[in-house]
């Protein structure tokens, strides 16, 4: 039986360290386009043209950044789940990748499994 639970945890930090990954890509994401918007901005103010110059593009971008915070708070929530879930998996619920509260960044381990 341990030789499964090891699996588990094996997995399940691959699961935590993905989840992590990509809950940092959509950040990064939003980054980057903050930064896209503000040069857009600057951009137009510097060649001196009117607001409605590529008015709609900054709307396109603006609808980018709400999904990509819907997408964000949907990855919160997925982490969440899947916190709540390790509970009934075996050998999962004693493991902790973490201090409890807010995940912090996935950090370089030392996990052996033994069999």
């Amino acid at each position: 039986s341990f030789p499964s639970q090891g699996r588990a945890v094996v997995s399940a930090l691959a699961v935590a360290t993905q989840i992590r990954t990509v809950e940092d890509c959509i950040e990064d994401a939003l980054i980057e386009i903050a930064e896209l918007q503000t040069k857009m901005l600057r951009a137009r103010s510097a060649a001196g043209v009117g607001t409605a110059t590529g008015h709609v593009a900054l709307e396109q971008l603006a609808s980018a950044v709400q999904a990509l915070v819907l997408a964000r708070g949907g990855m919160a929530n997925c982490h969440s789940e899947l916190r709540d879930a390790k509970q009934f998996v075996p050998g999962l619920r004693t493991v902790s990748f973490g201090d409890g509260d807010e995940c912090p960044k996935v950090a370089q381990t030392d996990l052996r499994i033994v069999a």
